[in-house]
């Protein structure tokens, strides 16, 4: 048995009901894995990884660009879509629009705090409905064209429903194949994702939800970075480019290209102290687990 494997059973110990996890690496025995690969588990916030995606492929089609605004895509396509009126794709993917937590509304001028919004990722879901509405399309179906299908995850592993902030489910399995595509993305143009996973209005403060306020709370386009943040659910022992979310249903998706690393934990447990005292730690594990193994991480 790996180091990697030995760090992933711990979550068999977890204060959970059901539990699926990977480690993906440059070797040969990824993915690693615990638990079923096609159970379905709530997201919650990991849908805006899917939803974030999705944007970035809709810009490198040309339905819209990073800096186009909410008033201008309403415009050009002649279907108004709710929300601040001059946002940005680039301020609400970075949460750096003022859009408020769970409704359309301003709560701050733009770019003077990040303020995680879900509401905002329900814009943009809109924003890419209204944009290839002509084509007969709206968000969930253009998910499943334009990133599921062609990477191979079926419909009934990712269930694109409800919130784009944090209404999806999906299978361990599907989220391994998301992953793969984030350490090397064959949907994107490199120099796309490169500015995807550069912080974005670096110098904004914000909270990290059940970790309080960053200083500063850096963020790419719709992916967390993980920066110097503390405390924090990735550890401190992880590089700063770490990039990925995590979920209040008790879920996370982390990754770091330079290394071709990534972990991955579905749970049924919603997100608390239980979650807290443990995932900064398996992280820890994870990322020096990797290192022992013989593998770019540690």
């Amino acid at each position: 048995m790996t180091t990697a494997q030995k760090v992933l059973a711990e979550v068999r110990d977890w204060p959970v009901d059901h539990v699926s996890a990977a480690v993906l690496s440059p070797g040969p025995e990824s993915p690693v894995t615990v638990g079923d690969g096609h159970r379905l588990f709530p997201l919650a916030s990991v849908s805006k990884l899917v939803t974030a995606y999705t944007v970035l492929v809709a810009v490198s089609e040309g339905c819209f660009s990073l800096d186009d605004t909410v008033d201008g895509i309403s415009s050009s396509t002649g279907v108004v879509v709710a929300g601040p009126a001059d946002a940005t794709v680039r301020e609400l993917l970075s949460h750096a629009s003022g859009t408020g937590f769970s409704d359309r509304v301003r709560e701050k001028a733009p770019r003077v705090r990040r303020i995680y919004s879900s509401a905002g990722f329900e814009i943009l879901a809109d924003l890419v409905t209204v944009a290839v509405s002509e084509v007969g399309l709206d968000f969930p179906t253009y998910v499943r064209a334009a990133v599921a299908e062609p990477l191979g995850i079926a419909p009934a592993e990712l269930v694109v429903t409800g919130s784009a902030g944090h209404g999806f489910s999906a299978s361990l399995d599907a989220l391994i194949r998301l992953a793969g595509e984030f350490l090397s993305p064959v949907l994107l143009p490199v120099s796309l994702w490169d500015e995807a996973l550069t912080p974005q209005f670096p110098d904004l403060d914000g909270v990290v939800p059940g970790y309080g306020r960053q200083r500063p709370c850096p963020w790419g386009l719709g992916f967390e970075l993980h920066g110097h943040k503390f405390p924090h659910w990735l550890a401190s022992s992880m590089p700063e480019d770490v990039a990925g979310h995590f979920g209040q249903s008790g879920t996370f998706l982390w990754f770091h290209r330079a290394t071709g690393t990534s972990g991955i934990v579905l749970t049924d447990r919603a997100f608390g102290d239980w979650a807290r005292r443990r995932w900064a730690d398996f992280n820890a594990g994870v990322w020096g687990a990797v290192g022992t193994d013989g593998f770019p991480g540690a």
